[in-house]
């Protein structure tokens, strides 16, 4: 009943006919199944971390392990903070898990969770966050030669990225340093970058560059370069959900458990 619930998208009202009960003893059972992780045994890995959210309030933290594509840990949280992967990571490797490399979305706060190993930051996420800076048709010719430039970040080598980089920042790197004056206040002018966007966009590659080809330098480990794994287990995840709406928090968690631990 339960398999059917989740996994057949079954509602309570189709299953109470099914088995010629109420739904409301439908319900009672279904509350009778306890969450469990998966049965893996702990080894050397490469994970992926990301949390996802329904709302503002509740999301799921997940740590998956990339070569058995299987989410090995999750946790409900009400908003995204560090502590929750360092939490995640120290939960894991006590159950004598070995994280190896880790693929992140490229917050900040990521490196220092994972400072002791390679970290790779997903190349689809710095191309979306450049392109939040830029749109997809920026408006001045350095931001669409920037966002032409990184559209290549999946299809090339860190030397000829850099080297591009390089070069687009010889040409336009007076441009995003212009600064307007704006106000003059108690004596002292305030101003502005004046193509902060494109500025932002650039500052984001340079910021992260160091981690967006990690893959590459550790071949031996199989690192992925994006966070994709992930992504599609939680798009899977929020479809299936998708069929059970207003449910109960802890009813949810149960569906969200079951999915993630058969691989959602």
């Amino acid at each position: 009943m339960w398999t059917e619930y989740v996994e057949e998208k079954q509602t309570l009202e189709q299953l109470a006919r099914r088995y010629n009960h109420s739904h409301i003893w439908v319900r009672k059972q279904l509350e009778t199944i306890a969450t469990s992780t998966p049965i893996l045994t702990p080894q050397p890995t490469v994970v992926i971390a990301d949390t996802t959210f329904w709302g503002r309030r509740y999301g799921i933290c997940v740590f998956r392990a990339w070569p058995l594509a299987k989410n090995i840990w999750w946790h409900e949280v009400s908003s995204e903070l560090m502590a929750h992967y360092r939490y995640g990571r120290a939960i894991l490797e006590e159950k004598g898990w070995t994280i190896l490399a880790a693929v992140v979305d490229g917050r900040r706060g990521f490196l220092k969770v994972f400072e002791d190993i390679p970290v790779q930051i997903c190349q689809f996420h710095q191309i979306k966050q450049v392109t939040k800076y830029l749109t997809r048709r920026p408006k001045t010719e350095a931001g669409r030669e920037l966002r032409t430039l990184v559209l290549t970040l999946t299809k090339t080598d860190e030397t000829t990225f850099i080297e591009a980089l390089a070069a687009w920042y010889a040409v336009w790197g007076d441009f995003i340093n212009q600064k307007t004056e704006y106000a003059f206040i108690n004596g002292k002018t305030k101003w502005h970058y004046t193509h902060k966007n494109v500025r932002s966009a650039y500052r984001s590659l340079e910021r992260n560059l160091p981690y967006l080809f990690t893959f590459q330098k550790y071949p031996e480990l199989n690192i992925p370069n994006t966070t994709n794994s992930l992504d599609g287990a939680f798009s899977a995840l929020k479809k299936k959900l998708g069929v059970h709406h207003g449910l109960r928090r802890d009813r949810r968690y149960k569906v969200i458990s079951k999915l993630l631990r058969d691989g959602a």
